[in-house]
Protein backbone atom coordinates (compact mmCIF):
# COMPACT_ATOMS: atom_id res chain seq x y z
CA UNK A 1 0.00 0.00 0.00
CA UNK A 2 1.14 3.42 -1.37
CA UNK A 3 0.82 6.77 1.26
CA UNK A 4 -0.28 10.08 -0.39
CA UNK A 5 -0.43 13.05 2.11
CA UNK A 6 -3.14 14.65 1.03
CA UNK A 7 -4.83 18.23 2.67
CA UNK A 8 -3.42 16.93 6.10
CA UNK A 9 -4.58 13.21 5.66
CA UNK A 10 -3.39 10.38 4.34
CA UNK A 11 -4.77 8.69 1.46
CA UNK A 12 -4.69 5.07 0.58
CA UNK A 13 -3.91 3.28 -2.00
CA UNK A 14 -4.51 -0.57 -1.30
CA UNK A 15 -1.85 -2.87 -2.54
CA UNK A 16 0.00 -6.51 -1.76
CA UNK A 17 2.28 -4.90 0.52
CA UNK A 18 -0.48 -4.33 3.46
CA UNK A 19 1.68 -5.65 6.47
CA UNK A 20 4.79 -4.07 5.73
CA UNK A 21 2.40 -0.72 5.08
CA UNK A 22 0.49 -0.82 8.34
CA UNK A 23 4.07 -1.50 10.33
CA UNK A 24 4.94 1.47 8.59
CA UNK A 25 1.45 3.94 9.37
CA UNK A 26 2.67 2.90 13.28
CA UNK A 27 5.62 4.51 12.63
CA UNK A 28 4.61 7.82 11.73
CA UNK A 29 2.69 10.47 13.18
CA UNK A 30 -0.86 9.65 12.05
CA UNK A 31 -1.04 6.67 13.90
CA UNK A 32 -3.34 8.37 16.65
CA UNK A 33 -6.27 8.35 14.30
CA UNK A 34 -6.10 4.87 14.45
CA UNK A 35 -5.35 4.48 18.82
CA UNK A 36 -7.78 7.58 19.60
CA UNK A 37 -11.16 8.06 18.70
CA UNK A 38 -12.31 10.77 17.56
CA UNK A 39 -13.00 13.91 19.97
CA UNK A 40 -15.85 15.80 20.76
CA UNK A 41 -14.97 19.86 20.46
CA UNK A 42 -17.17 23.05 21.63
CA UNK A 43 -15.74 26.45 20.44
CA UNK A 44 -17.91 28.90 21.77
CA UNK A 45 -18.22 32.58 22.05
CA UNK A 46 -20.66 33.94 23.91
CA UNK A 47 -22.23 37.16 26.06
CA UNK A 48 -20.10 35.70 29.30
CA UNK A 49 -17.04 36.46 26.78
CA UNK A 50 -17.26 37.75 23.47
CA UNK A 51 -18.46 41.08 22.53
CA UNK A 52 -21.58 42.36 20.72
CA UNK A 53 -19.99 43.71 17.76
CA UNK A 54 -17.65 40.02 17.12
CA UNK A 55 -21.31 37.94 18.18
CA UNK A 56 -22.83 39.71 15.07
CA UNK A 57 -19.88 39.31 12.83
CA UNK A 58 -20.08 35.56 13.63
CA UNK A 59 -23.20 34.56 13.62
CA UNK A 60 -25.14 32.34 11.03
CA UNK A 61 -28.88 32.82 10.27
CA UNK A 62 -30.70 29.64 10.61
CA UNK A 63 -31.08 28.93 7.36
CA UNK A 64 -27.26 29.25 6.76
CA UNK A 65 -27.06 26.38 9.13
CA UNK A 66 -27.11 23.20 6.86
CA UNK A 67 -24.54 25.34 4.43
CA UNK A 68 -22.17 25.76 7.25
CA UNK A 69 -22.33 22.57 8.74
CA UNK A 70 -21.53 20.89 4.87
CA UNK A 71 -18.13 23.49 4.63
CA UNK A 72 -17.31 22.77 8.28
CA UNK A 73 -17.52 18.51 7.46
CA UNK A 74 -15.61 19.28 4.40
CA UNK A 75 -12.65 19.87 6.07
CA UNK A 76 -9.96 17.69 6.64
CA UNK A 77 -9.96 16.46 10.37
CA UNK A 78 -13.70 17.26 11.01
CA UNK A 79 -15.90 14.36 10.86
CA UNK A 80 -19.43 15.61 11.86
CA UNK A 81 -20.40 19.67 13.00
CA UNK A 82 -23.38 21.53 14.27
CA UNK A 83 -23.89 25.19 14.88
CA UNK A 84 -25.66 26.76 17.32
CA UNK A 85 -26.14 30.51 16.45
CA UNK A 86 -28.06 33.01 19.02
CA UNK A 87 -28.14 36.54 20.00
CA UNK A 88 -25.92 35.33 23.46
CA UNK A 89 -24.05 32.63 21.61
CA UNK A 90 -21.97 31.46 18.84
CA UNK A 91 -21.19 27.73 19.46
CA UNK A 92 -19.68 25.28 17.10
CA UNK A 93 -20.13 21.46 18.31
CA UNK A 94 -17.30 19.11 16.35
CA UNK A 95 -16.55 15.48 16.06
CA UNK A 96 -13.07 15.83 15.05
CA UNK A 97 -10.19 13.60 13.84
CA UNK A 98 -7.40 15.19 15.57
CA UNK A 99 -8.51 18.03 18.11
CA UNK A 100 -5.60 20.69 18.01
CA UNK A 101 -5.69 20.14 13.52
CA UNK A 102 -9.52 20.39 13.82
CA UNK A 103 -9.42 23.63 15.99
CA UNK A 104 -7.27 24.79 14.02
CA UNK A 105 -9.25 24.48 10.41
CA UNK A 106 -12.26 25.62 12.06
CA UNK A 107 -11.17 28.92 13.57
CA UNK A 108 -9.61 29.77 10.11
CA UNK A 109 -13.38 29.08 8.15
CA UNK A 110 -14.69 31.47 11.26
CA UNK A 111 -11.88 33.84 10.63
CA UNK A 112 -12.25 33.61 6.59
CA UNK A 113 -16.48 33.57 6.85
CA UNK A 114 -16.39 36.76 9.53
CA UNK A 115 -13.68 39.21 8.37
CA UNK A 116 -12.26 38.60 12.26
CA UNK A 117 -8.50 38.10 12.56
CA UNK A 118 -7.94 34.37 13.80
CA UNK A 119 -6.15 36.15 17.08
CA UNK A 120 -9.46 38.20 17.91
CA UNK A 121 -11.18 34.60 17.93
CA UNK A 122 -9.14 32.71 20.32
CA UNK A 123 -8.52 35.83 22.60
CA UNK A 124 -12.66 35.67 22.89
CA UNK A 125 -13.26 31.80 22.73
CA UNK A 126 -13.55 28.50 24.56
CA UNK A 127 -12.34 25.54 24.05
CA UNK A 128 -14.03 22.74 25.51
CA UNK A 129 -13.59 19.03 24.86
CA UNK A 130 -15.29 15.33 25.12
CA UNK A 131 -16.86 14.96 28.52
CA UNK A 132 -16.77 18.79 29.25
CA UNK A 133 -18.19 20.01 25.91
CA UNK A 134 -21.12 17.36 26.22
CA UNK A 135 -21.65 18.93 29.92
CA UNK A 136 -21.64 22.43 28.67
CA UNK A 137 -24.11 21.46 26.04
CA UNK A 138 -26.60 20.28 28.68
CA UNK A 139 -26.02 22.57 30.80
CA UNK A 140 -27.42 25.60 27.99
CA UNK A 141 -29.83 22.81 27.07
CA UNK A 142 -30.77 23.74 30.88
CA UNK A 143 -31.05 27.39 30.74
CA UNK A 144 -28.17 26.87 33.31
CA UNK A 145 -25.85 29.03 30.87
CA UNK A 146 -28.34 31.74 29.97
CA UNK A 147 -28.19 35.33 31.54
CA UNK A 148 -31.92 34.74 32.72
CA UNK A 149 -31.25 30.84 34.74
CA UNK A 150 -33.52 28.38 33.32
CA UNK A 151 -35.15 30.27 30.34
CA UNK A 152 -37.11 28.44 28.08
CA UNK A 153 -36.14 29.87 24.48
CA UNK A 154 -32.80 28.02 24.43
CA UNK A 155 -34.20 24.31 24.62
CA UNK A 156 -36.18 25.54 21.05
CA UNK A 157 -33.36 26.62 20.02
CA UNK A 158 -30.97 23.37 20.82
CA UNK A 159 -34.51 21.44 18.98
CA UNK A 160 -33.88 23.67 15.98
CA UNK A 161 -29.85 22.50 15.64
CA UNK A 162 -31.45 18.93 15.62
CA UNK A 163 -33.68 19.59 13.23
CA UNK A 164 -31.55 20.65 11.32
CA UNK A 165 -28.75 17.46 11.75
CA UNK A 166 -31.63 15.37 9.98
CA UNK A 167 -30.90 14.05 6.64
CA UNK A 168 -27.04 12.55 6.95
CA UNK A 169 -25.15 14.90 9.30
CA UNK A 170 -23.63 11.74 10.89
CA UNK A 171 -24.61 10.15 14.29
CA UNK A 172 -22.43 11.30 17.23
CA UNK A 173 -22.91 14.84 17.32
CA UNK A 174 -27.15 14.17 16.00
CA UNK A 175 -27.05 11.71 19.24
CA UNK A 176 -25.11 14.96 21.37
CA UNK A 177 -28.18 17.34 20.82
CA UNK A 178 -31.16 14.78 21.55
CA UNK A 179 -30.04 13.77 24.40
CA UNK A 180 -29.20 17.42 25.42
CA UNK A 181 -32.76 18.04 24.39
CA UNK A 182 -33.62 15.36 26.86
CA UNK A 183 -31.22 16.43 29.56
CA UNK A 184 -33.02 20.02 28.95
CA UNK A 185 -36.32 18.88 29.15
CA UNK A 186 -35.72 16.48 32.37
CA UNK A 187 -34.03 19.85 34.33
CA UNK A 188 -37.08 21.92 33.38
CA UNK A 189 -39.66 19.11 34.59
CA UNK A 190 -38.07 17.86 37.40
CA UNK A 191 -36.73 20.99 39.46
CA UNK A 192 -39.19 23.35 38.26
CA UNK A 193 -36.36 26.15 37.36
CA UNK A 194 -37.75 27.85 34.53
CA UNK A 195 -40.90 29.03 37.37
CA UNK A 196 -40.63 32.26 39.06
CA UNK A 197 -40.38 35.95 37.26
CA UNK A 198 -36.67 37.03 37.07
CA UNK A 199 -37.10 40.49 35.52
CA UNK A 200 -39.47 43.41 36.86
CA UNK A 201 -41.42 42.97 34.03
CA UNK A 202 -42.22 39.39 33.89
CA UNK A 203 -42.33 39.68 38.09
CA UNK A 204 -44.86 42.99 37.37
CA UNK A 205 -47.03 40.79 35.17
CA UNK A 206 -46.76 37.50 37.73
CA UNK A 207 -47.49 39.62 41.00
CA UNK A 208 -50.72 41.01 39.22
CA UNK A 209 -51.89 38.20 38.45
CA UNK A 210 -51.40 36.59 42.15
CA UNK A 211 -53.19 39.81 43.47
CA UNK A 212 -56.58 39.07 41.07
CA UNK A 213 -59.33 37.30 42.68
CA UNK A 214 -59.09 33.74 41.99
CA UNK A 215 -60.62 33.13 38.42
CA UNK A 216 -60.78 36.37 37.29
CA UNK A 217 -57.39 36.77 35.39
CA UNK A 218 -59.03 35.88 32.06
CA UNK A 219 -61.87 38.39 32.09
CA UNK A 220 -59.80 41.33 34.19
CA UNK A 221 -58.92 44.34 31.93
CA UNK A 222 -55.58 45.24 31.55
CA UNK A 223 -54.38 48.68 30.83
CA UNK A 224 -50.76 49.25 29.75
CA UNK A 225 -49.55 52.98 30.04
CA UNK A 226 -46.37 53.12 27.98
CA UNK A 227 -45.21 51.55 25.04
CA UNK A 228 -41.44 51.56 25.45
CA UNK A 229 -38.88 48.66 26.32
CA UNK A 230 -40.62 48.13 29.18
CA UNK A 231 -44.31 48.30 28.37
CA UNK A 232 -43.30 46.39 25.53
CA UNK A 233 -42.12 43.15 27.57
CA UNK A 234 -44.88 43.63 30.12
CA UNK A 235 -47.44 43.59 27.02
CA UNK A 236 -45.46 40.47 25.90
CA UNK A 237 -45.51 38.64 29.22
CA UNK A 238 -49.42 39.31 29.59
CA UNK A 239 -49.88 37.47 26.41
CA UNK A 240 -47.61 34.79 27.20
CA UNK A 241 -49.69 34.47 30.46
CA UNK A 242 -53.11 34.02 28.20
CA UNK A 243 -54.06 37.73 28.37
CA UNK A 244 -55.57 37.94 24.53
CA UNK A 245 -56.80 41.63 24.85
CA UNK A 246 -55.76 44.41 26.84
CA UNK A 247 -55.25 48.20 26.03
CA UNK A 248 -52.13 50.32 26.04
CA UNK A 249 -51.90 54.03 25.90
CA UNK A 250 -49.01 55.98 24.53
CA UNK A 251 -48.21 58.91 22.89
CA UNK A 252 -47.87 57.81 19.22
CA UNK A 253 -49.91 54.89 17.76
CA UNK A 254 -46.40 53.69 15.45
CA UNK A 255 -45.09 51.93 18.11
CA UNK A 256 -48.37 50.42 19.68
CA UNK A 257 -48.98 49.15 15.84
CA UNK A 258 -45.19 47.69 15.53
CA UNK A 259 -45.69 45.73 18.72
CA UNK A 260 -49.29 44.30 17.46
CA UNK A 261 -47.22 43.40 14.37
CA UNK A 262 -45.23 40.97 16.56
CA UNK A 263 -47.64 39.25 18.02
CA UNK A 264 -49.39 36.10 17.26
CA UNK A 265 -53.07 36.01 15.51
CA UNK A 266 -55.93 36.69 18.17
CA UNK A 267 -54.07 39.28 20.54
CA UNK A 268 -56.04 42.52 20.24
CA UNK A 269 -54.04 45.43 21.40
CA UNK A 270 -55.81 48.44 21.25
CA UNK A 271 -54.53 51.93 21.08
CA UNK A 272 -55.57 55.03 23.08
CA UNK A 273 -54.27 58.57 23.06
CA UNK A 274 -52.33 59.74 26.17
CA UNK A 275 -55.42 62.45 26.54
CA UNK A 276 -57.54 58.98 27.41
CA UNK A 277 -56.02 57.86 29.78
CA UNK A 278 -57.91 58.27 32.72
CA UNK A 279 -61.11 57.05 30.68
CA UNK A 280 -59.21 53.74 29.89
CA UNK A 281 -58.17 53.51 33.60
CA UNK A 282 -61.77 53.90 34.34
CA UNK A 283 -62.67 50.32 32.77
CA UNK A 284 -59.31 48.90 33.52
CA UNK A 285 -58.84 46.55 36.82
CA UNK A 286 -54.91 46.35 36.38
CA UNK A 287 -53.31 49.69 35.35
CA UNK A 288 -49.08 49.05 34.73
CA UNK A 289 -47.44 52.19 34.09
CA UNK A 290 -43.78 52.43 32.95
CA UNK A 291 -42.91 55.73 30.81
CA UNK A 292 -40.10 58.45 31.47
CA UNK A 293 -42.87 61.06 32.87
CA UNK A 294 -41.10 63.04 35.24
CA UNK A 295 -44.27 63.80 37.36
CA UNK A 296 -46.50 61.14 38.48
CA UNK A 297 -49.35 60.30 36.14
CA UNK A 298 -51.84 59.19 39.03
CA UNK A 299 -52.34 61.02 41.89
CA UNK A 300 -55.24 60.64 44.28
CA UNK A 301 -57.58 62.99 43.03
CA UNK A 302 -56.98 61.54 39.71
CA UNK A 303 -57.96 57.72 41.25
CA UNK A 304 -60.76 58.57 44.13
CA UNK A 305 -63.40 59.51 40.99
CA UNK A 306 -63.08 56.16 39.48
CA UNK A 307 -65.63 54.03 39.49
CA UNK A 308 -64.52 50.52 41.39
CA UNK A 309 -64.01 47.37 39.64
CA UNK A 310 -64.95 44.67 42.16
CA UNK A 311 -62.92 44.82 45.23
CA UNK A 312 -60.15 47.17 44.14
CA UNK A 313 -57.73 48.29 41.20
CA UNK A 314 -54.61 47.26 41.09
CA UNK A 315 -51.26 49.77 39.94
CA UNK A 316 -48.05 47.97 39.18
CA UNK A 317 -45.61 50.81 38.51
CA UNK A 318 -42.36 49.97 37.08
CA UNK A 319 -41.35 53.56 36.69
CA UNK A 320 -38.56 55.37 37.83
CA UNK A 321 -39.26 57.83 38.48
CA UNK A 322 -42.72 56.67 39.84
CA UNK A 323 -45.75 57.20 37.53
CA UNK A 324 -48.38 56.63 40.50
CA UNK A 325 -48.06 58.81 43.25
CA UNK A 326 -47.99 57.51 47.07
CA UNK A 327 -50.80 59.32 47.95
CA UNK A 328 -52.76 56.46 45.51
CA UNK A 329 -52.43 53.81 48.04
CA UNK A 330 -54.15 55.48 50.87
CA UNK A 331 -57.18 55.13 48.87
CA UNK A 332 -59.51 51.76 49.81
CA UNK A 333 -59.93 50.78 45.99
CA UNK A 334 -56.60 51.10 45.28
CA UNK A 335 -53.71 48.34 45.86
CA UNK A 336 -50.10 50.15 44.34
CA UNK A 337 -47.31 48.37 43.68
CA UNK A 338 -43.85 49.39 42.86
CA UNK A 339 -40.29 48.52 41.27
CA UNK A 340 -39.05 47.95 45.44
CA UNK A 341 -41.74 45.57 45.87
CA UNK A 342 -41.14 43.50 42.67
CA UNK A 343 -37.07 43.60 43.26
CA UNK A 344 -37.97 41.34 45.91
CA UNK A 345 -40.22 39.33 44.01
CA UNK A 346 -37.15 38.93 41.12
CA UNK A 347 -34.45 38.51 44.34
CA UNK A 348 -36.72 35.57 45.82
CA UNK A 349 -36.78 34.00 42.90
CA UNK A 350 -33.77 34.42 41.58
CA UNK A 351 -32.04 32.54 44.80
CA UNK A 352 -34.95 29.84 44.22
CA UNK A 353 -33.72 29.13 40.62
CA UNK A 354 -30.14 29.13 41.92
CA UNK A 355 -31.73 26.29 44.56
CA UNK A 356 -32.96 24.59 41.43
CA UNK A 357 -30.11 24.77 39.31
CA UNK A 358 -27.76 22.52 41.35
CA UNK A 359 -30.67 19.90 41.39
CA UNK A 360 -30.32 20.52 37.78
CA UNK A 361 -26.45 19.80 37.69
CA UNK A 362 -27.37 16.15 38.94
CA UNK A 363 -29.74 15.36 36.24
CA UNK A 364 -27.27 16.87 33.59
CA UNK A 365 -24.18 14.62 35.02
CA UNK A 366 -26.77 11.54 34.86
CA UNK A 367 -27.19 12.10 31.07
CA UNK A 368 -24.15 12.97 30.10
CA UNK A 369 -23.02 9.46 32.12
CA UNK A 370 -25.83 8.32 29.48
CA UNK A 371 -24.19 9.51 26.40
CA UNK A 372 -21.15 8.50 27.39
CA UNK A 373 -22.34 5.01 27.53
CA UNK A 374 -23.78 5.38 24.17
CA UNK A 375 -20.84 6.68 22.37
CA UNK A 376 -18.77 4.13 23.60
CA UNK A 377 -20.97 1.77 22.38
CA UNK A 378 -20.64 3.13 19.00
CA UNK A 379 -17.20 1.95 19.00
CA UNK A 380 -17.80 -1.34 18.08
CA UNK A 381 -19.34 -0.84 14.96
CA UNK A 382 -16.53 -0.34 12.60
CA UNK A 383 -15.07 -3.25 13.79
CA UNK A 384 -17.75 -5.14 13.36
CA UNK A 385 -18.05 -4.06 9.63
CA UNK A 386 -14.52 -4.29 9.12
CA UNK A 387 -13.73 -7.35 10.54
CA UNK A 388 -16.97 -8.80 8.55
CA UNK A 389 -16.03 -7.25 5.20
CA UNK A 390 -11.86 -8.17 5.63
CA UNK A 391 -12.94 -12.02 6.51
CA UNK A 392 -15.50 -11.70 2.77
CA UNK A 393 -12.41 -10.03 0.84
CA UNK A 394 -10.41 -13.54 2.28
CA UNK A 395 -13.14 -16.28 1.59
CA UNK A 396 -13.97 -14.82 -1.89
CA UNK A 397 -10.19 -14.22 -3.14
CA UNK A 398 -10.09 -18.15 -1.61
CA UNK A 399 -12.90 -19.33 -3.22
CA UNK A 400 -11.79 -17.57 -6.67
CA UNK A 401 -7.98 -18.77 -6.59
CA UNK A 402 -9.90 -22.75 -6.28
CA UNK A 403 -12.26 -22.20 -9.10
CA UNK A 404 -9.53 -21.08 -11.37
CA UNK A 405 -7.73 -24.02 -10.31
CA UNK A 406 -10.79 -26.80 -9.76
CA UNK A 407 -13.76 -25.32 -11.33
CA UNK A 408 -13.85 -25.83 -14.96
CA UNK A 409 -15.29 -28.85 -14.19
CA UNK A 410 -18.10 -27.70 -11.89
CA UNK A 411 -21.76 -27.22 -13.18
CA UNK A 412 -23.18 -24.03 -11.63
CA UNK A 413 -24.93 -25.82 -8.95
CA UNK A 414 -21.78 -27.42 -7.31
CA UNK A 415 -20.13 -23.77 -7.69
CA UNK A 416 -22.99 -21.93 -5.76
CA UNK A 417 -22.50 -24.67 -2.97
CA UNK A 418 -19.10 -23.61 -2.99
CA UNK A 419 -20.00 -20.42 -2.39
CA UNK A 420 -22.39 -21.28 0.25
CA UNK A 421 -20.09 -23.36 1.93
CA UNK A 422 -17.58 -21.35 2.74
CA UNK A 423 -20.07 -18.01 4.01
CA UNK A 424 -21.60 -20.74 6.37
CA UNK A 425 -17.92 -21.69 7.67
CA UNK A 426 -16.94 -18.00 7.94
CA UNK A 427 -19.85 -16.73 9.79
CA UNK A 428 -19.55 -19.78 12.04
CA UNK A 429 -15.92 -18.68 12.89
CA UNK A 430 -17.34 -15.15 13.33
CA UNK A 431 -19.77 -16.08 15.96
CA UNK A 432 -17.81 -15.75 19.02
CA UNK A 433 -15.75 -12.87 18.18
CA UNK A 434 -19.28 -10.76 17.08
CA UNK A 435 -21.18 -12.16 20.53
CA UNK A 436 -18.26 -10.51 22.37
CA UNK A 437 -18.32 -6.73 20.67
CA UNK A 438 -22.15 -6.91 20.93
CA UNK A 439 -23.39 -4.14 22.73
CA UNK A 440 -27.22 -3.97 22.56
CA UNK A 441 -29.18 -5.95 25.22
CA UNK A 442 -28.78 -9.52 24.24
CA UNK A 443 -25.32 -10.12 26.09
CA UNK A 444 -25.39 -8.77 29.57
CA UNK A 445 -21.93 -8.00 29.17
CA UNK A 446 -19.77 -4.93 31.02
CA UNK A 447 -18.78 -2.68 28.41
CA UNK A 448 -15.17 -2.30 29.23
CA UNK A 449 -15.29 -5.72 28.62
CA UNK A 450 -16.65 -5.31 24.98
CA UNK A 451 -14.08 -2.99 24.27
CA UNK A 452 -11.42 -4.76 25.23
CA UNK A 453 -12.46 -7.41 23.51
CA UNK A 454 -12.70 -4.70 20.08
CA UNK A 455 -9.20 -4.05 20.91
CA UNK A 456 -8.10 -7.40 20.72
CA UNK A 457 -9.95 -8.27 17.71
CA UNK A 458 -8.06 -5.09 15.98
CA UNK A 459 -4.79 -5.97 17.27
CA UNK A 460 -5.43 -9.97 16.15
CA UNK A 461 -6.93 -9.22 12.65
CA UNK A 462 -5.12 -6.02 11.51
CA UNK A 463 -8.20 -4.01 11.55
CA UNK A 464 -6.35 -0.43 13.09
CA UNK A 465 -4.98 0.30 8.94
CA UNK A 466 -8.88 -0.73 8.00
CA UNK A 467 -10.39 1.50 10.20
CA UNK A 468 -7.86 4.52 9.28
CA UNK A 469 -8.55 3.54 5.28
CA UNK A 470 -12.74 3.91 6.12
CA UNK A 471 -12.31 7.17 7.66
CA UNK A 472 -9.73 8.59 5.10
CA UNK A 473 -12.49 6.95 2.35
CA UNK A 474 -15.25 9.01 4.17
CA UNK A 475 -13.59 12.11 4.23
CA UNK A 476 -11.95 11.98 -0.19
CA UNK A 477 -16.06 11.16 -0.39
CA UNK A 478 -16.38 14.53 1.43
CA UNK A 479 -14.47 16.73 -1.21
Amino acid sequence: MNNKTTGGLIRCELSSSRVSALQQLKKSAFDRYTKERSSIVVIGLSIHTAPLEMREKLAIPVAEWPLAISELCALNHIEEAAVLSTCNRMEIYLLALSQHRGVREVTQWMSKRSGIPVSDICRHWFLLYNNDATQHLFEVSAGLDSLVLGEGQILSQVKQVKEKLRGGFGMVIPGLFEKAITAGKRARAETGIASGAVSVSSAAVELALTKLPLGSASSAMMLVVGAGKMGKLVIKHLVAKGCTRMLVVNRSQERVAAIQEEMPSGIEIIYKPLDDMLACAAEANVIFTSTASKTPLFLKEHVETLPLPGDARLFVDISVPRNVGSCVAELDGARVYNVDDLKEVVAANKEDRARKAMEAQNIITEESKKFEAWRDSLQTVPTIKKLRRKTERIRAASVEKFMSKYGKDMDKKTKEAVEDLTRAMVNKILHGPMKHLRCDDTENRPLPETLENMEALNRMFELELELLEEKIRAKMEQK
